[in-house]
């Protein structure tokens, strides 16, 4: 699967976080929890460059905890502060203040040294697209600023928030990549929902969920499908798992349309429980 875009708000927002890097202190990446690599844009990453930074690893409550503490502990080694987020959660929001704002005195520590007068932190706020900023931004302001959806890219533009009076915060459209060269990624973010699924073979994906979850979550696909992973054949568990959610077209055949549909679904509302698709001992070296 190879998937090629460049929509041009996309390219417009790039050349935007460019140009207003200068004017923050640091940058607060978000990323998904599931796959906190495969969610980081590695064109932004040469955008942000040496710029100091503070990862949220996003939608934890449907990532594997355990997968997620390893990521925090890998980012540490990199000397990168990451926290892992629901952003429902009030003592979550009341993280990334208190931590934002750690590292923003740092930085303002320094320019005080230099004789520049105090102001308030500054932080831009960047990630790639569903990966849920808006909502961390409404609830970080306490108010309804951000759009939110649940399409990916509802953001189109950049807009300066006041979070408490000593926060300021860039808002930033997300932004992905022109091209996935690594199909892996590419079905990773297809799964969880980045990628809109209009543009998408949902079979493809469904398959990729399965033997996934196969090799990685075996105990969890079993006890929500029933289904044999001694059987080789994926088609036999489409039937079975087709047959099993009512998924049937006329004369009882099963629509191997809406049995996608339903595992995919079942992954992205933790159907399937938690699951995490980037693992750290499988990734080579953090950009």
């Amino acid at each position: 699967m190879t998937i090629q875009w460049f929509p041009g708000h996309m390219a417009k927002a790039k050349r935007e976080v460019q140009e207003k890097l200068k004017l923050v202190d640091f940058v607060i990446e978000l990323v998904d929890a599931r796959v906190p690599v495969s969610s980081q844009n590695p064109m932004l990453q040469e955008v942000l460059g040496q710029k100091d930074k503070l990862v949220l690893l996003m939608k934890k409550d449907l990532a594997d905890p355990k997968v997620t503490k390893e990521w925090q502990n890998y980012f540490a080694e990199k000397g990168i502060q990451a926290i892992a987020i629901n952003a429902h959660e009030s003592s979550d929001i009341q993280q990334i203040i208190k931590e934002a704002k750690a590292l923003g005195e740092k930085k303002l520590e320094r320019l005080v040294k230099k004789g520049i007068k105090p102001r308030p932190i500054r932080a831009m706020i960047v990630g790639i697209p569903n990966v849920g900023k808006s909502t961390v931004i409404n609830r970080l302001v306490k108010k309804k600023i951000a759009k939110t959806g649940d399409r990916p890219g509802v953001t189109t533009s950049q807009q300066w928030i006041k979070v408490k009076k000593d926060f300021e915060l860039l808002d930033t459209p997300g932004i992905l990549w022109p091209k996935f060269e690594d199909k892996e990624v590419g079905y990773k973010l297809a799964a969880i929902g980045t990628i809109k699924d209009q543009i998408l073979h949902l079979d493809d994906i469904a398959v990729y969920i399965l033997k996934f979850m196969k090799e990685h979550y075996p105990k969890q696909l079993v006890e929500r499908y029933h289904i044999d992973l001694e059987e080789e054949e994926i088609v036999a568990w489409f039937d079975e798992i087709g047959k099993r959610r009512g998924c049937l077209a006329s004369g009882g055949i099963v629509d191997y349309d809406k049995t996608s549909e339903v595992i995919i679904q079942d992954l992205r509302s933790s159907k399937l429980g938690f699951v995490s698709f980037d693992w750290p001992k499988e990734k080579e070296e953090l950009n």
